[in-house]
């Protein structure tokens, strides 16, 4: 029998034990995916927005391959500092790999990125999400303007959550904190911004389609900055995504818009939300986040021009957006794994076919799979084909990782080693308690968003080893 240990259940590491167990080469592996929090699934339960429930769906399909006999989920297990490193998890598994992803946001290094009101988008969306690390985080949204500084899929999730109204929300998982917090958003105007040209943007169409359907939501985009992308006027030779995107935003761009200050022209006595804007700003690099002692209150952009070999230039103009509120989303940064090697300027661990490699020479036993094997690059699906090239390397190193041998029942030996994992049936329980929350809000499924309510509801009937 050949026992690995996957780190990370979300999509990379599902993907790479359904690779391990689906195999006809080697019978009997047993696969062991292990993840810091209790909970299953990664990005798809905590980076997927909460109205994207088509999306979130894929968690039935990771479930499946979870509930495979020959797969353990084990929750609640820290690796890495302070946690159980390489060599331990050499001594209890025949083989490790890391589906650690990039956990980390790459940084503007501009001044001001650190004053109140400066976050992440990432911090964003760990709060609304209910990722228990982000539990102390608040957001008041009392900002009249916010300004989103990227122009990717995180950047349009954030910038429509910002526009959402809380009654379209409230049939999500979404927990109550930042539910509540959106309902009393003052925000306005939403700036999205990015330093390139729309043929640039990593945006894709369906994402960005959204923005346009958001009920009281106006989107706004001005035609001379699609006009500066060299590929605007003719955008047949674009990539598909890329020639969409550019439909789409010449559409809104032709089309007339309201005053800045017009209201709705409903009754004052009506209950609808205020009126919003989200402005699509393009050819704007960011260079410093000004505040005004308590806060953020602008930002302050150098405008670009493209300089023909596929970047841009600053060209000396200044511009300042108005913005009590910045979540800068320009892209995730993998993080060294201790015990591993890591290539700094890239980001990820280096590897041969997911075969970790240490001074050029294979690391005995020890893989990588997602983006800390490639990058943050590509979507979901992605992932499948990466994996399955990792399991192929496993397997054929196979004959050689048994003759090692592990040290027996891999839940006792994590649990020797000061860790306290919770099983399937634990995450079983986090679920149930999570359907009893919402209904005694009024609502479907509410997610737990914190640590204790989490491992109180895993360990309610005895699912903590």
């Amino acid at each position: 029998m050949l026992r690995v240990a996957v780190i990370g259940s979300g999509p990379s590491g599902v993907y790479t034990a359904q690779s391990l167990i689906e195999q006809q080469t080697v019978p009997d592996v047993e696969v062991y995916v292990l993840d810091r929090l209790p909970c299953p699934y990664g990005l798809v339960r905590y980076g997927v927005a909460p109205d994207h429930e088509k999306i979130k769906s894929l968690q039935n399909n990771l479930r499946t391959v979870l509930e495979h006999p020959r797969a353990h989920f084990l929750g609640n297990v820290q690796v890495g500092a302070p946690g159980l490193g390489v060599e331990e998890l050499r001594e209890i598994f025949d083989a490790v790999v890391f589906c650690v992803g990039a956990a980390t946001d790459r940084h503007l290094g501009i001044p001001g990125e650190e004053l109140p009101g400066s976050h992440p988008a990432t911090e964003f969306v760990a709060w609304y999400s209910a990722h228990p690390d982000a539990a102390a985080l608040r957001f008041t949204l009392a900002a009249r303007s916010a300004v989103v500084i990227g122009v990717g899929n995180v950047a349009v999730d954030v910038a429509r959550m910002l526009a959402r109204g809380a009654t379209e929300l409230a049939a999500t998982d979404m927990p109550q904190g930042p539910l509540s917090a959106l309902a009393d958003s003052r925000v306005e105007d939403v700036w999205m911004v990015g330093r390139r040209g729309p043929s640039q943007a990593k945006f894709t169409t369906k994402e960005l389609r959204e923005l346009g359907s958001l009920p009281d939501t106006e989107v706004r985009v001005r035609p001379e900055e699609l006009a500066l992308d060299p590929a605007y006027l003719e955008p047949g030779e674009l990539p598909a995504v890329a020639r969409r995107n550019v439909e789409v935003l010449r559409g809104w761009a032709e089309r007339p818009t309201a005053g800045p200050e017009s209201p709705d022209a409903r009754p004052a006595s009506s209950p609808v939300r205020r009126r919003r804007r989200i402005h699509l700003r393009f050819f704007l690099r960011p260079v410093e986040i000004l505040g005004d002692g308590g806060g953020v209150r602008a930002v302050r952009f150098e405008r670009t021009a493209p300089d023909g070999h596929g970047g841009v230039a600053g060209t000396g103009e200044f511009e300042e957006i108005e913005g009590q509120l910045v979540l800068r989303s320009v892209g995730y940064r993998g993080t060294p794994q201790p015990g591993l090697p890591f290539d700094e300027r890239t980001g990820t661990v280096p590897h041969l076919a997911g075969r970790v490699l240490r001074d050029g020479a294979p690391l005995p036993g020890v893989y990588v799979a997602g983006w800390i094997k490639r990058g943050p690059t590509g979507v979901i699906g992605t992932n499948r084909p990466c994996a399955k090239e990792t399991a192929l390397s496993l397997l054929a190193d196979a004959p050689a990782l048994a003759e090692r041998g592990s040290a027996g029942d891999p839940v006792e030996a994590l649990t020797r080693a000061g860790q306290r994992p919770v099983p399937w049936p634990g995450w079983l329980a986090i679920e149930a308690a999570e359907a009893e929350w919402g209904r005694g809000l009024g609502r479907g499924t509410v997610k737990l968003p914190d640590w204790t309510g989490l491992l109180e509801a895993a360990g309610s009937a005895g699912h903590i080893n």
